[in-house]
């Protein structure tokens, strides 16, 4: 996924989109069915082409920019791996290597499906490339001040000891501000449009979009916990009072990544478009069971902490 010769094969042959066809994934859009696409699908363009160019003519540079960020970002997560098994320390606290990990790879994967899923959502190409880079630019805020934070050997969030720390833990909260608006508008229009793609793609997109908001709704509860307990003095407390909602952003975070990938998966097969679709129904369901099992836990542990 983050080889060059990954790279090249998400560019597709179709020409309809710079970053269709991750291992031949947009070569299903050619026998779309009408019951997927929706009636607004154009059969001879892509989401990725420009309004009024021929299929071919879109910029490819601006997806290829936003692929090789996300490589950049999953080197990052893997490079800092390497060094907490050199330098060790703590996994699971304030201050540790974890955070430049996990935050390195989250992002890096999340945006390459992002990137990858809204060729499915029918928005319109400019606004699409303009989301996107600004999205893209956002992840690498993010996981930049948490890895700067990581090297200073401080808290990367909740962190108002200093004039420069509490200005990286607000540059932070910002950026997850704007994280929450771009993926609320792609996955509004998600739900406005049936999103193309082979059989189940559309259930996927929005099913993954929908949870994926759940993240971010959990994200912010994180946050919002923590920055009351700092105010309040108890900055320790803070620390530690975003655990019980680790499990439920985690699991939900990751399923923008996990559904899409399934349908494509299942185009792959020679199973029939119904088979194919309940297979990916029946995944959603579970995934939405284990979501809400992480978020009755993190209830509880709240009420009883």
């Amino acid at each position: 996924m983050d080889d060059t010769d990954g790279m090249s094969s998400m560019n597709g042959t179709d020409g309809t989109d710079g970053i269709d066809g991750i291992g031949g994934m947009d070569e299903q859009k050619t026998t779309t069915p009408r019951s997927e696409a929706g009636p607004e699908a154009d059969p001879e363009a892509g989401p990725g082409t420009e309004a009024g160019a021929a299929p071919g003519q879109t910029s490819r540079i601006p997806y290829r920019l936003y692929l090789g960020t996300a490589v950049l970002l999953i080197l990052s997560g893997l490079v800092h791996l390497v060094v907490f098994a050199v330098d060790g320390g703590p996994w699971d606290a304030p201050v540790s290597w974890r955070k430049p990990v996990t935050f390195g790879l989250s992002f890096g994967v999340t945006l390459l499906a992002v990137v990858k899923v809204t060729s499915y959502v029918r928005v319109g190409p400019r606004l699409r490339t303009a989301l996107l880079g600004v999205f893209a630019v956002d992840c690498v805020v993010e996981v930049g001040g948490i890895t700067l934070q990581a090297w200073r050997g401080v808290p990367s969030h909740l962190d108002m000891e200093t004039p420069f720390d509490t200005a990286v833990s607000m540059v932070l909260a910002v950026g997850g501000g704007v994280l929450v608006v771009l993926l609320t508008v792609f996955a509004v229009a998600s739900f406005r449009h049936r999103p193309t793609g082979p059989a189940g793609m559309a259930l996927a997109v929005r099913s993954g979009f929908a949870i994926l908001l759940v993240a971010l709704a959990s994200g912010a509860a994180m946050i919002a916990r923590g920055v009351v307990l700092t105010r309040a003095g108890h900055q320790e407390a803070a620390y530690h009072s975003t655990a019980p909602f680790k499990p439920l952003h985690g699991v939900s975070l990751h399923a923008v990544v996990v559904l899409p990938l399934l349908a494509w998966l299942l185009s792959r097969t020679s199973w029939s478009e119904s088979v194919r679709w309940r297979i990916v129904a029946a995944v959603v369901g579970c995934y939405a069971v284990a979501v809400a099992a992480a978020g009755a836990w993190a209830v509880w542990a709240v009420l009883t902490s």
